[in-house]
């Protein structure tokens, strides 16, 4: 009988564990044209999502935003924004304009890994990404005639582009000018199976030589690699993980004690401490601030 080769492994998945435990919301504001001038307000614990479908934009930032004054966009483009960034759309009052627009809140807020590992605006041509077509033309077909379930199914759809993009991104963190960070460790072969690992099981009691393994290098190797591409140790980063995650707990309404066990703390005690060291309040202190 002729030997059958085993089927290849899956490739890793990079994104979906870190989706699931730690959520992106969009929510759409706006589909049409936009003429004349159009500012867009910095709100705490929110970003931006506008694709340009045709039409020309002229995209102006403050001074001291860290962004360009101004950039003018001329073809049709994905503008991300994944902090709170005041920007403002100046665009002419030409017919065939077309634009989606969406809020985008990410649990964590401005701490989420994935947020503070991305640039304040990724602005991309629509061509130069993979696959996007297909959820673009569901996208903009929902928001052309009202429909039941219409909303609901645009807020889905802009998510689908937001993990298109964010695959984009992994996979091109140069192009994107992405140089340290969560994005920067998921694009690197060998540190991208210790995040996984760890955005998969945050409670576990991973030390340093566990970690490595997971990336099949040496303890020494692996902790100076993932901080020069990190940005933070791995110890660092796995606190930041679970206190990303504690503070989505805290917002369900759930008790410390439970979080605190989920994520591999002796107590509340432990993770109270821990929270107050690096968030700066306690957790109860924080979530009265939260709202």
């Amino acid at each position: 009988m002729p030997h059958r080769p085993e089927p290849a492994a899956d490739p890793l998945d990079r994104l979906s564990s870190l989706l699931e435990r730690c959520r992106v919301r969009a929510r759409l504001f706006h589909q049409g044209p936009l003429c004349g001038v159009s500012p867009f307000p910095a709100l705490p614990g929110r970003g931006f999502l506008h694709v340009m479908r045709s039409g020309t934009l002229e995209l102006r930032h403050a001074a001291r935003s860290g962004l360009p004054r101004v950039l003018r966009v001329t073809e049709p483009s994905l503008l991300f924004y994944p902090r709170p960034v005041a920007h403002v759309f100046h665009n002419p009052p030409v017919e065939g304009s077309d634009f989606v627009c969406a809020e985008l809140e990410f649990d964590g807020g401005d701490a989420n890994p994935l947020v503070r590992a991305l640039p304040p605006l990724v602005l991309l041509p629509l061509a130069r990404v993979d696959g996007l077509q297909a959820a673009l033309q569901l996208l903009f077909a929902e928001t052309e005639r009202l429909r039941c379930g219409q909303r609901l199914l645009a807020d889905r759809l802009f998510e689908v582009v937001l993990i298109q993009l964010l695959r984009w991104l992994i996979d091109h963190p140069a192009e994107a000018g992405v140089q340290t960070g969560l994005v920067a460790g998921l694009a690197d072969p060998r540190l991208a199976r210790a995040l996984v690992a760890l955005h998969d099981a945050p409670g576990q009691a991973w030390s340093l030589d566990a970690m490595a393994r997971q990336a099949g290098m040496s303890r020494s190797a692996f902790a100076a690699q993932f901080h020069a591409v990190v940005g933070q140790t791995p110890a660092a980063y796995l606190a930041d993980w679970r206190l990303t995650l504690a503070q989505a707990a805290l917002r369900e309404g759930r008790p410390v004690k439970q979080i605190a066990d989920e994520l591999g703390y002796a107590g509340a005690s432990a993770l109270s401490r821990l929270f107050s060291q690096r968030v700066g309040v306690s957790p109860r202190e924080w979530l009265a601030q939260a709202g």
